[in-house]
């Protein structure tokens, strides 16, 4: 089955169509206004009663020019300084025998003279009388002529006319469409978000209104969802404010009482102290969870002091605190290091957040009985640190919120690095990659 043929609908597309239609629709009535204005001269103007009417009114123009001015059958020159003055007429003068002569304005059809009157042609002979006696007076009437030239020009008139009615009308429907669509956008900017923006049809107009109203319903979405997160951080704000005062409260508890006693009893102080440690410990993990959150769902930008380190030396330091720490949880550390001198520009406490971060992540899933492998890379003009291991399946699965990665991530973008993680289920790897610079020798190799 053949699909219908479809037409583009675009604005000029649609320009095109109706400058085409108005074309035709202008030549149709420019036929049919001329053959109407024919007719009406024809039928109307050129009847009996209106030809015998005029050529009266000729007669009666010419008898009393002749007749106020002494003219006589002869003169020649008074008689067609009078047919000059009155276009579209021809007057034929007889003197009663063979002999005639005719007299035409500039714009009248001058008839052809035969030796014999045709009355049919001419019409009737009139008496006249001159100064110089009676003749006979044949009367031509050519202002049909005119008659027929301003039946063209209106029957263009009417059809430049419609052509151009119907560009305004098409115009003044386009212009309505845009005041539509501008109404619309004031009344959304003002803050209107559920009226929707809507523009029938298929052209540029209609994509437009439709790209304005996905904006809308984006810009809905967007205030609902920072709607939604604004009430999470509240409650957030609420329910960590709530778990910091309990170990705060007790801590501040066990400080009092270890603080009132004389010190005499020391198992009870180390019990006392041993309390508030612990109590500290809970407050600096919830602290350091909001710290987190925030990192990552905050706006402002980290204030990074970035100062350029020797590549080698940072890293080692970083990677022997984290071996350090692993090694006494049980784990047991592959390093691999690599070769070369470099310098990297970076905050050393954040780039420490992001290791320690790492670290924690390793001591809470990953297997004690598989090797953690550490490797540091030069690669090109970067240098990468790889931290994998193994995922610990007999945890109970708990969903994470992993907004340490995603805390990672942002920090290792500010630096102007990368942060990218690999989980199959078995093993899980995490690298960062910061840029890399060489010594002059080594850019001059």
């Amino acid at each position: 089955m053949t699909e219908k043929l479809k037409l583009p609908r675009s604005l000029t597309a649609k320009m095109l169509y109706v400058s085409l239609f108005g074309l035709l629709m202008a030549v149709l009535l420019y036929i049919l206004a001329g053959e109407l204005g024919c007719l009406l001269v024809e039928k109307v103007y050129m009847s009996e009663e209106n030809v015998a009417q005029r050529k009266a009114e000729i007669y009666s123009r010419l008898s009393s020019y002749v007749s106020e001015n002494k003219v006589s059958g002869k003169d020649t020159k008074a008689l067609s300084q009078w047919t000059r003055e009155n276009d579209y007429v021809t007057i034929l003068l007889y003197d009663g025998g063979n002999q005639h002569r005719s007299f035409s304005g500039d714009k009248a059809a001058v008839p052809e003279l035969n030796s014999e009157y045709d009355a049919s042609k001419y019409g009737s002979l009139y008496p006249m009388r001159f100064s110089d006696g009676m003749y006979l007076v044949a009367i031509v009437d050519s202002s049909e002529a005119r008659e027929y030239v301003l039946a063209d020009f209106s029957a263009m008139a009417i059809a430049a006319g419609s052509m151009i009615l119907l560009l305004l009308l098409y115009m003044n429907r386009l212009t309505k469409r845009i005041i539509n669509l501008s109404k619309a956008a004031t009344v959304v900017s003002s803050g209107n978000l559920e009226m929707s923006i809507d523009a029938p049809g298929s052209d540029e107009l209609s994509s437009l209104a439709h790209a304005m109203d996905e904006m809308r319903q984006s810009v809905i979405e967007q205030m609902s969802s920072e709607s939604r997160a604004w009430q999470a951080n509240n409650e957030l704000i609420t329910a960590i404010s709530h778990d910091i005062r309990t170990p705060m409260t007790s801590m501040i508890g066990y400080l009092g009482l270890l603080n009132e006693s004389d010190f005499s009893d020391i198992e009870r102080c180390r019990q006392f102290s041993s309390a508030a440690y612990s109590k500290a410990m809970d407050l600096k993990s919830l602290t350091d969870e909001l710290f987190k959150y925030f990192l990552v769902y905050g706006s402002a930008e980290l204030k990074l002091d970035m100062e350029s380190y020797d590549g080698r030396l940072l890293l080692e330091q970083l990677v022997s605190e984290a071996e350090f720490t692993l090694s006494e949880k049980g784990f047991s550390i592959q390093r691999i290091e690599f070769q070369g001198e470099c310098s990297i520009l970076a905050d050393p406490l954040y780039l420490k957040r992001v290791v320690d971060n790492l670290v924690s992540n390793v001591m809470k899933y990953g297997d004690r009985s598989k090797q953690v492998t550490i490797i540091s890379e030069l690669k090109g003009f970067r240098l990468s640190l790889c931290i994998s291991n193994a995922i610990n399946r007999d945890l109970d699965r708990v969903e994470s919120t992993k907004i340490g990665l995603r805390t990672c991530k942002r920090i290792m973008e500010q630096m102007h690095g990368s942060f990218s993680i690999e989980n199959d289920g078995e093993h899980f790897a995490a690298e960062l990659s910061l840029p890399a610079e060489y010594g002059e020798e080594k850019k001059d190799q």
